[in-house]
């Protein structure tokens, strides 16, 4: 058994994901009553969790609904979901606040390098609304880690920021504009531009906003509008620490430490090696909550793991829990 620490998990090396998996499904099983109640109603004890495909996977849906928590602790940070339906907001308890910077810095690093050769910009206008955000955390610590005096947040700002790209551009600084989705498009109908050294990052929420896009459709408008070969995107949400990248075609890759599954729509107890079904992910990174999460994600899992995002499942907050319904 590996020591669990989150050294070694932010170290892991591939030949090693599965071992450390089996290792956090046992610690979480005898550390977490909720989780442990959970396996046990489907008879996925230890004792019959032989392999990563028979871990129980927690339905989402418990982020609104229970604290989860590995340990008993007091959480530095809590981070909350927009909360967008009926359900109310998913809540996420983080033990520490290092741990969480240290997850995302880790991942960053090894997609796009070190922070401090970028100038950072998050346009999240509805994220900055909310004081307990993961996404405005983890874009506020790389502001600051970039250490580039024009590295900032903007709201609704489109001509001032319109003027900072020109700027840096001029100068070929290495730019990553990061930002919700309506606004990036608000932004790029209004200012239309050739970009040559910034790569745009869009992190999804129309959020009744804007009529829904499919992401081709809005990556194509971004790309005619911004002169733009790519659009990259970031998969990461509230109930998770660690964050999957896609630098085009809406292509996501994993961490190191965290790895993608798909289930069976129509039996969610089936793990599916490749092909069409429901997202579940494995983040080692949420040792100290649930690292086996059942999403209300549709997607497409490639033989090398990478895999596509399509959209959420219809009657998601039902479904999400219905593994409960025994």
């Amino acid at each position: 058994m590996f020591t669990l620490t989150p050294d070694n998990i932010f170290n892991i090396q591939d030949d090693q994901f599965g071992n450390l998996a089996m290792d956090v499904f046992h610690f979480q099983y005898e550390n977490n009553p909720l989780y442990r109640r959970y396996a046990d109603l489907l008879g996925r004890d230890p004792s019959f969790v032989t392999e990563i495909g028979r871990i129980p996977f927690l339905p989402i849906g418990f982020f609104k609904t229970h604290d989860i928590q590995t340990t008993s602790f007091e959480p530095e940070v809590v981070f909350e979901s927009s909360g967008t339906t009926r359900t109310g907001n998913s809540h996420h308890l983080v033990k520490s606040a290092e741990l969480y910077r240290n997850d995302f810095l880790k991942g960053f690093d090894k997609f796009y390098g070190e922070v401090n050769q970028w100038c950072i910009i998050g346009l999240l206008p509805s994220y900055l609304e909310r004081s307990s955000s993961s996404l405005v955390a983890m874009v506020d610590e790389l502001i600051r880690l970039s250490g580039h005096p024009r590295s900032g947040f903007y709201l609704y700002e489109y001509e001032k920021l319109h003027d900072l790209l020109l700027t840096l551009e001029k100068q070929g600084q290495k730019t990553l504009l990061i930002g919700v989705t309506f606004a990036l498009l608000d932004f790029a109908e209004r200012f239309p531009m050739q970009l040559n050294h910034t790569i745009v990052m869009e992190t999804g929420g129309m959020k009744g906003r804007r009529k829904e896009l499919t992401r081709k459709e809005l990556h194509d408008i971004l790309q005619s509008r911004l002169g733009l070969s790519a659009i990259h995107s970031e998969y990461g949400m509230t109930e998770m620490m660690s964050q999957a990248y896609s630098s085009g075609g809406g292509i996501f890759r994993c961490v190191p430490w965290m790895r993608v599954l798909v289930r069976n729509e129509d039996d969610p107890l089936e793990i599916l090696q490749k092909g069409s079904g429901i997202i579940n992910v494995i983040d080692l990174g949420n040792l100290y909550s649930c690292a086996f999460i059942a999403t209300e994600d549709a997607g497409y899992l490639h033989e090398n793991g990478s895999f596509e995002v399509s959209g959420r499942i219809d009657n998601s907050d039902i479904r999400g829990c219905s593994l409960l319904v025994m």
